[in-house]
């Protein structure tokens, strides 16, 4: 059996980002993560790289313009005009303003989109970024600790040579923004692995639900 390729991303800068005082997401942990995977030596079973940084055009790929525009030029200077005006892309409590918020958005989204990039070409089989799966975020807000959704950025490059992409989410919580993202295309299909409920965040992701959605669709020849 052929030996499988597997690049692995990582960025020594992307854990020195901190989300505030008491924030449950805590970027330090994808350090402590690498020393392990160095400690341990599985980083002599891998091709490590320094990824590349996403650029706002990349975001953009799903994002809406004026949301990343927003994520490049926003500071923490600007923390007292937001909380007046909360409706400024849900950016505020669970997804606080940070220094450096748009630098962390920049190295967990380029990593994605350079692993989806090598598995297009074929330089590799698997492609490893600890930094990304931030699946919350919608195309035009931030939501659940995320602020671009990297998972959407990957999979759109992978569209670009695979006719249909499967994308497997487990996690506590309800991948909704990869999701909702893809729902009215049958070249994505997802699959999510989660705890659910009305009082469980993000509350989406009960079957009932989805059979509901379904039912609402019109039927399509």
């Amino acid at each position: 059996m052929a030996k499988s390729t597997v690049v692995y991303f990582y960025d020594e800068d992307v854990g020195n980002f901190h989300y505030g005082p008491g924030h449950p997401m805590k970027p330090h942990r994808l350090t402590l993560t690498h020393n392990l995977v160095f400690n341990y030596g599985l980083h002599k079973y891998m091709e490590v790289y320094k990824p590349y940084r996403a650029t706002g055009h990349d975001m953009c790929r799903f994002h809406a313009q004026d949301y990343i525009q927003f994520l490049s030029r926003v500071t923490v200077d600007d923390i007292p005009r937001l909380t007046k005006n909360p409706s400024s892309f849900n950016v505020g409590e669970d997804c606080p303003v940070f220094s450096g918020l748009f630098d962390f958005c920049s190295i967990y989204t380029g990593a994605s989109l350079e692993g989806a990039v090598r598995l297009n070409q074929r330089v590799c089989d698997i492609a490893i970024n600890w930094a990304g799966g931030l699946h919350h975020a919608k195309k035009c807000e931030a939501s659940g600790f995320c602020y671009v959704n990297d998972i959407v950025v990957g999979i759109l490059e992978l569209l670009k040579h695979h006719n249909r992409v499967l994308y497997v989410d487990i996690d506590i919580h309800h991948g909704d923004g990869v999701q909702e993202a893809f729902y009215l295309t049958d070249r994505v299909m997802t699959v999510s692995f989660h705890k659910y409920g009305n009082h469980f965040f993000p509350g989406t992701g009960t079957l009932s639900y989805h059979l509901l959605q379904v039912l609402k669709e019109p039927l399509r020849a």
